[in-house]
This record gives C-alpha cells, sequence and structure tokens, in this order.
C-alpha cells in the first residue's frame, strides 16, 4: 500500500494538462463512484455501501445497498442494486415508491433526474415531489424523450447526458417545477461513458477510453460549450465529480485522486 500511495502523490507533480494538480484523496477503499455538490461530497465502494465525506474522514451514511449516490439542491438520493431509488431522510435512505432508476442526479435545480434501467429512459422528477418527499405516497416521474445511460444536470446551464451509443446531448434549460424542458442538442467530439455537472455550471466527463475531459467555453448564451480539454489523470478513470474547485476522479482500481488548478 506504501507503493500505491507515493504512486498517488506522486501525481501531484504528474498531471499536467491545465494545471490540474492531483494527490491521493481521502482513503475509501475499493471506490466506485462519486458525487460533490453544495460543499458536500458522497461516495459508494464496489460493496454498494454509501459515505459521506467529512474534512478528510469517510463517514459511513447506511447498512443500505446503495451503488449509486448523488447530492445536490434537491438533498442526497440513490438508487440501490434492485434500482430501486431512495433519498436521504433523518440520517436513514428511505424509498421512493414510483419508477427504478439505474442512476438517478440530484445536482440540478431542486428536480432529480435518472434512467431507468435497461431500457435507458431519461426521466426528472419535478421539485415539489423531491424536494417535499418525507417517506410516505408515490412519486410521478416525467419523461424526457431520450434514451440515456447517464443523465446530470446543474443548476445553472441544462442538463447532460450519454446515450446507449456513447454520444453526448445537451439541453440547455429544465424547469424544476415542471420539468419541461428544452430541445435535445448532439455534442459532437468524444465518446463517453459518464458525464457530470457542476454548481458553477462546469462540465466534465470520461470518455469510453477512461480519459477526463473538460467542456470548455460554456456561458449563459452558449450553454453547450465550445470544445473539449483533455485533463491528464496518467491512470484510466471510471467515475468524476467536481465542485468548489476540486476534480474528484476514481481510477479503475478503485483509487480515489483529488485534483485543483
Amino acid at each position: 500500500m506504501k507503493a500505491v500511495a507515493a504512486f498517488l502523490l506522486v501525481l501531484c507533480y504528474l498531471a499536467g494538462s491545465h494545471a490540474w494538480n492531483c494527490k491521493a484523496g481521502p482513503r475509501l477503499y475499493n471506490i466506485k463512484q462519486i458525487d460533490a455538490g453544495q460543499g458536500q461530497v458522497v461516495a459508494t465502494n464496489k460493496y454498494n455501501r454509501a459515505y459521506y465525506l467529512i474534512r478528510t474522514y469517510w463517514y459511513s451514511m447506511s447498512s443500505d445497498y446503495i451503488k449509486h449516490a448523488s447530492v445536490g439542491p434537491a438533498g442526497i438520493w440513490g438508487t440501490d442494486t434492485k434500482n430501486k431509488v431512495y433519498k436521504y431522510i433523518g440520517g436513514n435512505f428511505t424509498l421512493v415508491n414510483g419508477l427504478s432508476m439505474e442512476q438517478v442526479d440530484a445536482g440540478g435545480d431542486g428536480q432529480v433526474v435518472g434512467v431507468t434501467p435497461s431500457t435507458y429512459r431519461a426521466y426528472c422528477l419535478r421539485d415539489s415531489y423531491s424536494l417535499a418527499y418525507k417517506g410516505t405516497g408515490s412519486v410521478s416521474w416525467n419523461y424526457h424523450s431520450r434514451i440515456l445511460k447517464y443523465y446530470a444536470c446543474g443548476p445553472k446551464y441544462g442538463c447532460w447526458g450519454v446515450d446507449s451509443s456513447s454520444r453526448v446531448y445537451h439541453t440547455p434549460r429544465v424547469t424544476p417545477s415542471s420539468c419541461s424542458y428544452s430541445s435535445w442538442r448532439y455534442v459532437s467530439g468524444l465518446s463517453m461513458k459518464m458525464i457530470e455537472v457542476a454548481s458553477d455550471g462546469s462540465v466534465f466527463g470520461v470518455a469510453t477510453n477512461g480519459r477526463v475531459y473538460q467542456r470548455t467555453g460554456i456561458y449563459s448564451s452558449r450553454t453547450y460549450g465550445l470544445s473539449w480539454s483533455y485533463v491528464s489523470m496518467q491512470k484510466p478513470i471510471s467515475h468524476v465529480t467536481y465542485d468548489l474547485g476540486n476534480l474528484w476522479a476514481v481510477t479503475t482500481s478503485g483509487l480515489l485522486l483529488q485534483c485543483s488548478q
């Protein structure tokens, strides 16, 4: 393990493109997925356990088997190994009755989005449901007329998704109160396996070859951006997220990197 730690520390000096400096992140063994938003960071490991980061230590959130967790304005949400949807309420993951989801994202402006298992249909949960849900009753999801395997939103500049053919799409607006959305735009240039949107509108993704890219040139007048900028990580990456100046990256071998500029 000392050799692994030494290698990760060296990355602080080697990760080069556009001045990204990486170091070993807070140790969470066998980390699989990570999400950051509003100063909070959550993660899951290969054993499908969810964790919450406080300073430099990870704390178990629940004994439930959560395979994907997301944090944002809508709170903390997750999906389990049976694709059931949960909201973190009062220190526990509480079942949300309704559609089954492969992956959910709570990073939008109050709404929650997700994709169904097998069919990969993209759906949106209105903020009246996501914010108010306390564990009773069921919720109603709105279909977003797109087949996606990964779907993520930010409070500004819309939402991004990756379809079953690894193509990237963007919609500049999703209204939290109604889940109405603008038309989808195909964003060419790369094949992605996942993509994430930060609170400030920054967009990062992992290409199918394990390389990390940032979408540059994103403005209110051009929410889909201009081009993809390569972020060198020295190791293949499986998952990324970004918040408050920190780029978090999970390697395919289950190690966590924390990068900044």
